[in-house]
């Protein structure tokens, strides 16, 4: 179906024109990013405008070699130099970009690959306070000097002074010499080396003798300062050769490899963790480069402090790399297994399995990083345009991989690697031009392609078909304007939220339909929102809405019944503490439905609470009143979904902050009796689950300190015995009966604390002015004060740390985008991991398995912590 049928609900407009396909990803941490021609857009989806930027920087060739022409300009005529002959690229283009996953910057964000029409490729990170990326490592620059000190895998090799035979390429029978590189001699330009190697060749004549020259002379110099006069003399044959090497197409992210993981969604220490960047060139080649996780995590995004290895080279296709594709695939208690599949110009297609644990512990580069596990034979040879593989959770042993094709073919197989079976679900004339996105939702139960015929489709794999089934046209909420979508004329990628509710499109414009004077000089692409969750992902299925008296304008009841299953089931899927809380898109979904339809929300989220408290509780508001006693059976991760869902949604604009702190206190005025105790119930709801969860960050700090020293962790330094006696007042105030025995943990520390050092303070100091700040409040504080020379008592207003309970320090702190509390210490890892309260919590503490250090997530909402930025600089918004 056309774009033209397909409403949006946020859109953005770009000045620079998209140019090549999947030319828009989503990051785990909820920035969407553009390939726009010159640039990189970088935006956030909940406020789509352009908050950041990467200029994509002109560039030269590497200097490979200079080819000698003898005079007579034969090499420079040479057939296989046509295309730097022909080459009249005037500006850079970003051609290809991709996100990392969540965890690889220093911040616990996500670091941005951008291969350039040049064929050179960087790493970005997130800047501090700008609205330009900030480079962190260049990968190209990297190879181009793994493959200078190997001579680009050549024979080394120069005739001797006076030899008329040109150097020739390696061969079988000849091995690599590391370290020099090809030369033919001449009169009036001598080599004098020291080590001068010759060797015979009988077949080539007595005067067939050749010198290995090393090149000490020239390792060391920077590319961009090498002078034409330092090059060494080449062949056409080796120049072509070797830049076509260092010419990279297309860049792509591995899921996060782990051997012995947190089951956070977060990386742990970097001795056991990184992605391997894989970048496939123009040569066939597929460099993998181990990026690893930073030592520790810091607010004020100084740098990337992990570290970047060249760990695999491999010959995977015998032309151009179009497209790679990752998935992790198996067991989850291994974060070690993975699959890659391989697109290339030829219209070749491979699947490869990868030991990630052999990558993770890699000293040197490998030619074996990838295992051949089938190669697709596809209905034509036209050129692999881009690949999107795929595991089902109900089956992690299969594999899903969808081929889109330059001719507009879109194929489908699937692969079972318990018994290495191969099916080829079909061929399908999707489109009449490229296919530029794929992209699976729904764990594989929906495939969604576009192309630059301006068209996007919605597939539903069930069983063994692929049936093509109608996008959803309805978008609950605002819809955007459309003034000019009837100038949009073509799609070049698309990306799936991470919730799979909604998808983003871009799209370029046809100046000739625009006002030249106007939008033709501003509007070259756009971005398009549409929302996805009424996706239909079963025909067979058909149901009946439970809601019956509520009526919902303009809205299908069979995509707002859709709409019910696929919310429900995103939040489940959330369950699984290997995935990142994110949920924009369904804290989004729910607010557009609130607006016009409130009871089919609280109907959703009641039936939501109830499937997470157990089976036996009535679909009813009496829930809410009940659901509190049941809390500390309820996982760490749901009780942080349910703070996100009350205060995001259900209590969003009835909560305001309070004069003297963060308070949210509620403003219930002009509401019914009725929708105020409504309102309470799930006000009260969530204080609870605060309360449970600071009771389990308290008993974490306090049986981490009483345990024995040699079994103490890394991960509660700095957390356990601080703000010792605050979490004493609280536990004293707020703690039932029940849980009493943490006073007396509380008081023990206290005590060993004591005897440990005689400088030990109960009270804090104001950091401004030295008075006592009393404990009133777990998120504000105001000290005592000092008395002014004119007889005011002048006080100082003071947030505390969200982990610890103390005041915060005036140094940069972590920011919680949901609940805007602060954190100068991290919680640790075992807060968010945790399925219950336990009954003992010293041997649970004593029993985990989580040992690495703190992790940047908010104790009480789950996300992703940040530092607080400006609303005109760009910030992730999980929420």
């Amino acid at each position: 179906m056309k774009m033209s049928g397909v409403t949006c609900f946020q859109s953005a407009v770009f000045t620079l024109r998209t140019v090549y396909p999947n030319a828009v990803i989503w990051s785990e941490e909820n920035l969407v990013a553009v390939a726009c021609g010159a640039a990189v857009i970088i935006l956030n989806p909940h406020n789509p405008k352009v908050r950041g930027v990467i200029v994509v920087p002109s560039s030269k060739r590497f200097p490979t070699g200079k080819i000698d022409d003898d005079g007579r300009g034969a090499d420079l005529l040479n057939g296989c130099l046509l295309p730097y002959h022909l080459s009249r690229e005037t500006r850079p283009c970003a051609r290809s970009i991709s996100w990392s996953p969540a965890g690889l910057a220093s911040n616990a964000g996500c670091l941005l690959a951008v291969c350039t029409t040049g064929g050179h490729v960087k790493v970005y990170r997130r800047p501090h306070c700008s609205l330009e990326w900030v480079e962190v490592v260049n990968i190209s620059e990297a190879l181009y000097n793994y493959y200078k000190n190997t001579n680009f895998g050549e024979f080394q090799i120069v005739p001797s002074e006076g030899s008329d035979v040109i150097p020739r390429q390696d061969t079988a029978d000849h091995k690599c010499t590391y370290g020099t590189f090809f030369r033919k001699s001449h009169k009036h330009r001598r080599q004098k080396a020291a080590d001068i190697v010759t060797e015979d060749h009988g077949n080539l004549g007595e005067k067939n003798t050749w010198q290995i020259v090393p090149v000490s002379f020239y390792e060391g110099k920077p590319s961009e300062e090498v002078t034409e006069e330092c090059l060494p003399l080449i062949s056409a044959q080796q120049y072509a050769s070797r830049n076509e090497m260092l010419m990279s197409l297309i860049v792509a992210w591995s899921p996060i490899l782990e051997t012995s993981g947190n089951n956070v969604g977060l990386p742990s220490s970097s001795s056991n963790c990184c992605s391997i960047l894989a970048v496939g060139g123009k040569c066939g080649r597929i460099s993998l480069w181990r990026v690893r996780a930073p030592e520790c995590y810091s607010s004020d995004n100084a740098g990337h402090s992990g570290e970047v290895s060249l760990v695999g080279l491999v010959k995977a296709h015998d032309s151009w790399i179009t497209a790679i594709s990752w998935v992790g695939y198996g067991s989850n208690v291994s974060k070690a297994q993975f699959a890659l599949a391989t697109g290339s110009s030829d219209g070749s297609v491979k699947i490869w399995l990868v030991n990630g644990e052999n990558l993770l512990k890699a000293s040197e580069v490998s030619n074996d990083s990838l295992s051949l596990l089938k190669e697709v034979v596809t209905v034509d040879s036209s050129m692999i345009s881009v690949l999107s593989l795929t595991v089902p959770a109900q089956s992690p042993w299969k594999l899903f991989l969808a081929i889109g094709k330059a001719s507009g073919f879109l194929e489908l197989w699937t692969v079972d690697t318990s018994i290495d079976k191969f099916n080829n679900v079909g061929c399908y004339n999707a489109h009449d031009r490229t296919v530029a996105g794929l992209a699976w939702a729904f764990d594989g139960c929906c495939l969604y392609s576009c192309s630059q015929n301006n068209s996007l489709k919605s597939w539903v794999f069930f069983g063994d078909t692929l049936s093509e089934v109608p996008v959803p046209s309805s978008s609950p909420g605002l819809k955007s304007s459309a003034d000019f979508a009837h100038a949009l004329d073509s799609c070049f990628g698309l990306a799936i939220s991470p919730g799979n509710l909604a998808v983003a499109v871009v799209r370029s414009y046809d100046v000739d339909l625009l006002d030249p004077m106007y939008e033709g000089r501003s509007h070259k692409a756009s971005v398009e929102f549409l929302w996805v969750g009424g996706q239909q992902l079963d025909p067979s299925v058909i149901t009946s809405s439970e809601m019956k008296n509520e009526t919902f304008i303009g809205f299908p009841e069979k995509e707002l019944i859709w709409w019910e299953k696929n919310i429900l089931w995103c939040l489940n899927q959330y369950e699984n503490l290997n995935r990142l809380l994110n949920i924009l898109d369904i804290v989004a979904a729910l607010r557009a439905f609130k607006q016009s339809s409130p009871k089919y929300v609280e109907h959703l989220l009641l039936k939501w609470l109830a499937s997470c408290l157990g089976s036996e509780f009535e679909i009813s508001c009496k829930l809410l009143s009940e659901a509190f006693k049941l809390l500390p059976m309820l996982s760490s991760r749901k009780l942080h979904l349910i703070n996100i869902i009350s205060r995001q949604v259900m209590l969003k604009e009835f909560t305001t902050e309070s004069m003297s702190g963060k308070e949210h206190v509620l403003d219930l005025e002009g509401l019914s009796g009725d929708k105020k105790e409504h309102i309470n119930l799930w006000m009260d709801l969530l204080l609870s689950c605060e309360n449970e969860l600071l009771l389990r960050l308290v008993s974490i700090s306090t049986s981490a300190i009483l345990r024995p020293p040699s079994n103490s962790s890394e991960e509660f330094s700095g957390v356990g015995g601080d703000g010792l006696p605050q979490m004493e007042q609280w536990v004293s105030q707020n703690v039932k009966d029940d849980y009493k025995f943490l006073a007396a943990e509380i008081r023990e520390v206290k005590k060993r604390k004591l005897e440990e050092t005689s400088n030990h303070e109960v009270h804090e100091r104001c950091y401004f002015c030295s008075a006592v700040v009393p404990f009133e409040s777990t998120e504000y504080a105001t000290c005592s004060g000092v008395i002014s020379n004119n007889g005011v008592n002048q006080t100082h207003k003071l947030q505390r740390c969200a982990v610890t309970l103390r005041t915060l320090p005036t140094n940069p702190s972590w920011y919680c985008m949901c609940c805007q509390r602060r954190a100068s210490k991290l919680a640790p890892s075992i807060l968010f991991a945790m399925p219950r309260y336990p009954p003992n919590f010293k041997s649970f503490v004593e029993s985990s398995a989580h040992t690495h250090t703190s992790t940047p997530c908010c104790p009480f909402c789950g996300i992703l912590l940040d530092r607080s930025q400006p609303q005109y600089f760009l910030s992730p918004s999980p929420v």
